[in-house]
């Protein structure tokens, strides 16, 4: 060949891998340094992550409490208004019926004559009686 002896020329090719060797292995030494120091922010960041995601569970089960609390408050509210809507309801009612009362007697009363007129005013009868009769009728205007 070159006048090259082979085994120098083995010799030769074999430093070249080993150099070679050498520098890939300093090159990985290096990553797997950069490596080991990201795992440790790593395992920080998963250590944080597992907090949070423990806070976030606990936050929820909170307002699943909460949010079974204000149910059950408003169910008990809800019924306590259909109590009093009921309630309201019925003193309505009875108050009509006062009224119709109060308006048949007013109209009973009109159409009789007082048997003693000496004890009534007539003024202060008449005007008692056109209140009374005028009450029906302001409550059909307000309602």
């Amino acid at each position: 060949m070159f006048g090259l002896p082979f085994g120098l020329v083995v010799e030769t090719l074999v430093a070249v891998l080993l150099a070679t060797t050498i520098g890939y292995c300093v090159i990985l030494n290096q990553r797997l340094k950069r490596l080991h120091a990201d795992r440790g922010e790593l395992r920080k960041m998963v250590t944080d992550l597992v907090g949070a995601t423990t806070l976030a569970n606990a936050a929820i089960q909170e307002l699943k409490a909460t949010a079974r609390e204000s149910e059950t408050i408003l169910a008990a509210r809800l019924e306590e208004a259909d109590r009093f809507g009921l309630e309201l309801a019925n003193h309505v009612t009875a108050g009509h019926q006062i009224m119709d009362k109060l308006a048949k007697i007013t109209s009973a009363a009109r159409a009789t004559t007082p048997m003693d007129d000496r004890f009534a005013e007539p003024n202060k009868v008449q005007s008692a009686l056109d209140q009374l009769s005028m009450r029906p009728r302001i409550r059909g205007n307000a309602a």
